[in-house]
């Protein structure tokens, strides 16, 4: 069984001043270990982090939530954890829900669990948004032939042996999809969880325009293209 000193908990922010010591603070009263890889943040994103009692990593230049994460996993491996949680800053996850994707592991065996707010709940989800992450299951599913039933969701747990062989090359926000399709070339055995996401008027300013659907899906095109 994994215990909670050999589970870290992986944050990219980038201009989360206003609510990442919140969130921080939170997780350390079950996870105490946290690290945020502070992606070249404009305000107090990267002091607010360490006051909250994470360890904190900075990037010298922006660089996307892809490499954050890249960065963040490497750091975690090489502190020897066991199993990995990627989490999101802007408040949308919830600290329990952790341990839903650990209970799901155990039941399961699986190299990765991916939080689904569609088994689960999508609170305050406005109607477009829903429709425009629907139609990224559909299209992940026929791309990476990973059955998913939510397909963008920052909140997963991933086994040590599972994080240190992926490779994210995607660095801006199409890296959500580049992380599934590399479950499946790897093998990996994935199962899913239901967790809730709690949408609010801060994650909603904060979050990905609508319009960056097409960017990404433009950039998985050309990934594909030039492998």
């Amino acid at each position: 069984m994994v215990g909670t000193d050999s589970v870290w908990v992986v944050i990219p922010a980038y201009n989360e001043g206003e609510v990442i010591g919140e969130v921080i603070r939170g997780l350390r009263c079950a996870w105490p270990r946290v690290v945020v890889i502070d992606d070249c943040s404009a305000d107090a994103t990267g002091a607010a982090a360490e006051a909250a009692g994470a360890v904190v990593l900075r990037h010298p230049v922006n660089l996307g939530q892809g490499a954050a994460l890249q960065t963040g996993l490497r750091y975690a491996l090489a502190q020897g954890a066991a199993a990995i949680v990627t989490f999101d800053a802007d408040g949308q996850h919830r600290v329990e829900d952790i341990e839903v994707l650990l209970e799901t592991q155990r039941q399961t065996g699986a190299d990765v669990v991916v939080g689904s707010r569609f088994l689960g709940s999508a609170e305050g989800i406005p109607p477009l948004r829903r429709l425009v992450l629907q139609a990224a299951v559909v299209f992940t599913r026929l791309t990476s032939g990973v059955a998913l039933t939510d397909a963008h969701n920052g909140l997963r747990l991933l086994m040590r042996p599972a994080a240190a062989r992926l490779r994210i090359e995607q660095n801006r926000m199409a890296h959500a999809s580049e992380i599934v399709d590399q479950f499946h070339a790897l093998g990996l055995k994935v199962a899913e969880a239901p967790v809730t996401i709690r949408y609010t008027e801060y994650s909603l300013q904060k979050g990905q325009r609508l319009d960056n659907a097409f960017h990404i899906l433009l950039e998985l095109l050309v990934a594909r293209l030039i492998k």
